[in-house]
């Protein structure tokens, strides 16, 4: 059996963040990841993609951007590139496909199985993501002739069938999507329900910038009325593409998507739609209209105009033909659900979710870190993840002094 006063699980920024600040505190540690380091990047995510934060924003702890493009987007692959270096530079001890298959608390610490041999450990931190199993909100075998698959595993419109295309969900990575699809010449229909729509820039700065600059991206769960709305909010509908322009519904309703509502229902020969698509519209370009009115405010200085507003359809379609061959795809693009059922179920809520306080759950020396909404908006931020690690790590140095520990 292999012993490690720490173990981290999973090798993607959270986990690489924090072993870099438990290295430089001295603890001794091991990050273990199934795959390779940034494996979700690599094989869950299409060709062209680019991160939706500036360059600038994407800092990991001891590493701050120094590149010559700090507005730029980097792709999905020189990022992972970039998660390489760091694991090189700080020397982090990964152990690469390695699957954790069960981490229980033991009398003094953990027991954990993986497929690669049994390790003991003082202290876990789970750092496997928030998006970690694919969420699709009806079963695949109800759909009967197209072509029906996660936006995890899209690629390029040269890899899905010919024909059109219907993509389930508008926040960044359906809009994004979509938005390939169309200028590919592909027919797309886009299904919409509650999104969340940002300019890409706006007064001459990334929308980031005035994020972090009004310190949104640092609130913490305590300074908002209702941290749980806070936690579901859809993803923004931005895309980082290398002209900076939007991709919204406005701009893909100018490439000629077609927009419907929620999918409401699914059966062996159409899909349903609910109503309420010009609701949904109204209400993120309102939530747009209060937060560029917030910037307006913030910098002292009102601006005269707005983005376009989107188009409100005369009539969505209530229904859509699976059978005469239009729609010969589906790509859900419903976000993801966390998995633990390898986990110590005294971890976990009613809910399945690990059940925390800033990372920190109530089985002694388990936490978590790179979660949605963990300590601050940001949490499961490329940039927003060094300052939880440095925040984990001094909570695991407390609890191993606590404990007992050996120096790395």
């Amino acid at each position: 059996m292999k012993r490690a006063d720490v173990v981290i699980v999973g090798a993607g920024q959270a986990g690489l963040a924090l072993s870099h600040c438990l290295g430089r505190a001295g603890i001794e540690h091991v990050v273990l990841e199934r795959g390779r380091i940034g494996e979700r990047w690599r094989s869950q995510s299409w060709r062209s993609l680019r991160l939706l934060t500036p360059n600038w924003l994407n800092a990991l702890p001891g590493s701050p951007y120094k590149g010559g493009d700090p507005d730029g987007f980097m792709s999905k692959g020189m990022f992972v590139e970039s998660l390489e270096r760091y694991a090189w530079q700080w020397q982090a001890p990964v152990e690469t496909n390695v699957e954790v298959i069960t981490a229980k608390r033991t009398g003094d610490g953990f027991a954990l199985r993986t497929s690669a041999g049994d390790w003991s450990a003082r202290a876990v931190v789970v750092a496997t993501g928030h998006c970690d199993q694919p969420l699709i909100p009806f079963a695949p075998e109800t759909v009967r002739g197209p072509v029906s698959i996660h936006a995890s595993q899209y690629r390029s419109p040269g890899e899905l069938p010919g024909g059109g295309v219907l993509v389930v969900g508008a926040s960044s990575s359906g809009v994004q999507i979509a938005d390939e699809l169309a200028r590919a010449g592909r027919r797309v229909v886009l299904s919409v329900g509650k999104h969340t729509r940002l300019p890409r820039t706006w007064r001459g700065q990334d929308i980031f910038f005035w994020l972090s600059a009004m310190g949104l991206m640092a609130q913490r769960p305590e300074d908002l009325a209702n941290p749980e709305a806070a936690r579901r909010q859809p993803s923004l509908q931005l895309a980082g593409r290398p002209d900076g322009a939007n991709v919204d519904l406005a701009t893909l309703q100018a490439l000629g998507v077609q927009l419907a509502g929620r999918v409401r229902g699914v059966g062996d020969r159409e899909i349903s739609f609910a109503g309420g698509l010009g609701q949904h519209i109204a209400a993120a370009d309102a939530k747009q209209a209060r937060l560029l009115d917030q910037i307006d405010l913030f910098t002292g200085s009102p601006t005269p105009y707005r983005p376009e507003p989107v188009a409100m359809p005369a009539a969505s379609a209530e229904r859509l033909s699976l059978s005469d061959g239009s729609i010969r795809t589906i790509i859900w693009a419903t976000g993801y659900a966390r998995s633990f059922g390898w986990l110590e179920p005294l971890a976990l809520g009613a809910d399945g979710e690990i059940a925390h306080q800033g990372g920190v759950t109530s089985v002694p020396g388990l936490y978590a870190l790179g979660f949605r909404f963990l300590r601050k908006r940001d949490s499961n931020f490329i940039g927003g993840v060094g300052a939880d690690a440095e925040a984990i790590a001094t909570e695991v140095s407390h609890y191993l002094d606590c404990n007992g520990r050996k120096a790395a």
